[in-house]
């Protein structure tokens, strides 16, 4: 048998190796910006085209790379940052694998100029599918930039896996924050398709967040601060009100770099319990600042994952110093059983003495000579006991029929609300149960697909416009979306870029589901836009339906459970909510009996 292991050609390895670092546009992006960062610099820009597909551009001001560094930058596993394995545990830096640009090189057209402040001239490498096309003198401030083009014109399969460019401009997007938070004391700028999306000057991270998320989040913020023998922590959490349904303001840093921590998650919803509201998630930008050798960073190639040594500790450490700066900031409610509210002396009163009071007695005083008195005179016992001859003289029954006098309140005893939840029914000799909720959400999605796709759009003004404030991602999402937003009867203008006045709503919904409307609808999109007209109309009445929809646990007047079920059963389709759940269920006689064999 002849041998039959050879060695991959370094392209093809190159292009493997891309596989797990560059998995989109917004990798690139992570990895180049990092770079610069480790390069010293004080001003990083980012300029984007097409969402990254055809352009990704880093340029700092940091200390560049001489002609030699610059042509080895391109080589796998060719990097500054470690000499030996110990220092895989002494990590400061950000990249350090050295596969990035070898990575990206095999992927697309690479451009990179550099200079050092001790060159007088810089280093022009043009490189396309790791193959060096032109290296040359040239003229350049120092620094570095990078531009990468034409991501995966060498992997048509992996181009067409990518996403539309507004779901991949969000990823962008995300990484953009990620690195500008972690650090404040950068400056950042960003232009996507000749548009500044982000002019970010250098500031503490208070500022550094609200420039991000807008002017309104300032509010939100409760500091945070506790340095022990293991780690010291600090940054900020939201306060319980200002919890979402969705993710999108949870950031964990460790040493400066962007984690993933579903433990350390865990411990920040323990600090919040019974401070939020069902189903929220609240907002926090933490730091972890740890001995390097008490970590391991190198257990992924996104270094996203991180392996703590005593994982535990940190978890308590994080607890309880949110608890503490919940309650510092009276933010968590504190109670108090032996205090009475009622006892508190008045601030106008305090340090004054009390008075000695003063009773006076009328002397002349007699009820049985007031004229009034005579309202608590003995009733005739006459006058008692007819009012029980109707009733006595009255069967059950006809007392029945009396209070459901008019058919549609006489058809409505069919019906009943079981644990406010569900509507119960009888279907020949079945019962019927119906989940109000479910019910309520196919009917509400029916009736807005029709109404966006036949555009027969009916609004109703606000007497007051409502002022919606969108962060980045937002406005990118909300800019697609705009001409089905119309038609579904939402009337709105733009103030700025962030933010948006509401004058008109869809006529089955109300001005204070606003905010649930639009955060549930760009929850909706996190993980896709649609593409084509229809499906971004099936994801709004989706949207609309769960935000509109009667909520389970709220009761129902008889008229209000027999018109959903007549909806209901005018719907194209009653058996499944528009998420595909089941909506109603069926107990035959048979399966009855059963219960009582």
């Amino acid at each position: 048998m002849g041998d039959i292991i050879t060695l991959l050609p370094d392209h093809v390895a190159n292009q493997i190796a891309a596989g797990e670092v560059v998995q989109r546009p917004a990798s690139v992006v992570k990895e180049l910006m990092e770079n610069a960062i480790d390069a010293g610099s004080s001003h990083v820009q980012l300029i984007i085209k097409e969402a990254g597909k055809l352009l990704i551009q880093v340029v700092d001001d940091g200390k560049g790379m001489s002609i030699t560094d610059a042509r080895m930058a391109f080589e796998r596993h060719a990097t500054s940052k470690i000499k030996s394995a110990d220092d895989l545990f002494a990590l400061n830096t950000k990249g350090f694998r050295g596969e990035a640009l070898a990575s990206i090189a095999a992927v697309a057209h690479v451009e990179m100029l550099t200079r050092t402040e001790e060159d007088e001239v810089a280093t022009l490498i043009k490189i396309a599918g790791s193959e060096i096309q032109e290296q040359e003198p040239s003229v350049a401030p120092k620094g570095s930039s990078i531009a990468v083009k034409n991501l995966f014109f060498n992997i048509p399969a992996r181009r067409n896996f990518l996403k539309s460019n507004t779901v991949e401009l969000r990823h962008i997007i995300d990484e953009f924050h990620r690195v500008a938070l972690a650090h404040p004391q950068i400056a950042f700028t960003f232009f996507q398709g000749g548009h500044e999306l982000f002019d970010l000057p250098a500031a503490n991270l208070r500022k550094r967040i609200v420039h991000i998320f807008g002017s309104k989040m300032d509010e939100k913020l409760v500091p945070v601060e506790e340095s022990t023998s293991v780690s010291s922590v600090s940054g900020f959490v939201l306060k319980p009100n200002a919890a979402k349904r969705t993710r999108g303001q949870q950031f964990f840093f460790v040493n400066d770099r962007f984690i993933k921590s579903p433990f350390m998650h865990h411990a920040i919803m323990n600090a919040y319990e019974g401070l939020l509201a069902d189903g929220t998630v609240p907002g926090y930008f933490i730091f972890f600042n740890l001995d390097p050798q008490t970590i391991d960073i190198n257990i992924h190639p996104t270094k996203t994952e991180v392996k703590f040594e005593d994982e535990q500790s940190l978890y308590a450490i994080l607890r309880s110093c949110i608890k503490h700066s919940l309650g510092m900031f009276n933010v968590a409610p504190t109670l108090d059983f032996d205090r009475d509210p009622n006892l508190d002396t008045p601030y106008n009163q305090v340090n004054q003495n009390a008075g000695t009071p003063q009773l006076e007695v009328d002397s002349n005083f007699n009820p049985f000579k007031n004229p009034e008195a005579t309202r608590f005179s003995k009733p005739n016992e006459a006058s008692w006991e007819s009012l029980y001859v109707e009733v006595e003289s009255q069967p059950v029954s006809n007392l029945l029929e009396q209070e459901f006098s008019t058919t549609k309140a006489y058809d409505a005893i069919k019906l009943f609300q079981l644990m406010n939840r569900y509507i119960v029914s009888s279907i020949g000799s079945a019962l019927l149960l119906i989940d109000q909720q479910r019910a309520h959400e196919r009917v509400l999605y029916e009736q807005f697909l029709t109404t966006i796709t036949q555009k027969k759009t009916a609004s109703q003004q606000l007497l007051f416009p409502y002022s919606l404030e969108l962060d980045t991602t937002q406005q990118v999402l909300l800019s697609d979306l705009e001409e089905v937003l119309v038609e579904a009867g939402f009337v709105f203008e733009r103030s700025s870029n962030a933010v948006i006045i509401i004058k008109g709503i869809p006529v089955s919904s109300s001005e204070k589901e606003i905010p649930n409307i639009f955060e549930n609808l760009f929850a909706s999109l996190e993980s896709d836009l649609p593409a084509d007209s229809f499906s971004q109309s099936d994801v709004l009445s989706k949207s609309l339906a769960k935000t509109l929809a009667i909520k389970r646990g709220v009761p129902m007047k008889p008229e209000e459970q027999q018109r959903l079920l007549d909806d209901l059963f005018a719907c194209k389709e009653t058996q499944v909510s528009p998420f595909n759940r089941q909506i109603f269920v069926t107990l035959t006689q048979e399966e009855l009996d059963k219960k009582f064999i």
